[in-house]
């Protein structure tokens, strides 16, 4: 039964801020983020329009939603990988497998998934932007605590902690850039982590 303004208890705005969002990833790849309409994310939210409206007053704005959401289980999955057990390699292999191919594989196979990736850019840049910069912090601090683990002086090499995570980053987003499908991802970024694997080496 939908809710109404009337039906919402108080209290429910997280719940229904959840279902607004789980309801609306569904409609946009399946329908593609410009032929979604707000009724139909309510729908999908089993939710009255006008209950919608409480939280988010477009789907420009449930996408945003969306993306920040996105981006924190990126972000949360990464720093569990590479606080784990394993080499530093394996870890971060893990990590990028978790944190990025398995969320691009959803986006991948569904029919608009290309379409909802690209709006990230006009929609979703500052969520981006922070992603970005909490993905190389976290990577960079596991960089930093091996090479001191091994004691390994990367300054003497040219390095830092934050150039590698950097390079390794730039280079998965070209790969992905480059690669046909899914396949592609795994042996790619194995290469990436293994120049990184390197440059820690005593």
């Amino acid at each position: 039964m939908k809710q109404d303004l009337k039906t919402v208890a108080p209290g429910a705005d997280e719940a229904r801020r959840d279902r607004i969002v789980e309801g609306a990833i569904k409609v946009f790849l399946a329908y593609g983020f410009q032929r979604t309409t707000m009724d139909d994310i309510a729908r999908a939210a089993d939710l009255s329009r006008p209950a919608l409206y409480l939280d988010f007053k477009n789907k420009g704005d449930i996408y945003r939603a969306i993306a920040a959401r996105k981006f924190a289980e990126s972000t949360r999955a990464l720093e569990r990988a590479l606080t784990g057990g394993g080499d530093i390699e394996a870890r971060l292999m893990d990590g990028l497998d978790k944190s990025l191919f398995s969320m691009m594989r959803v986006f991948f196979e569904a029919p608009h998934g290309a379409e909802i990736l690209d709006a990230k850019n006009s929609l979703a840049a500052d969520e981006m932007a922070a992603w970005r910069d909490r993905f190389l912090a976290i990577v960079a601090a596991a960089l930093a605590a091996e090479a001191a683990a091994r004691a390994v002086d990367l300054g003497a090499r040219g390095f830092s902690p934050e150039t590698l995570a950097a390079l390794l980053l730039d280079g998965i987003e070209g790969m992905k850039a480059r690669a046909a499908g899914p396949e592609e991802w795994e042996p790619a970024a194995r290469r990436l982590v293994r120049l990184v694997g390197l440059a820690l080496q005593p």
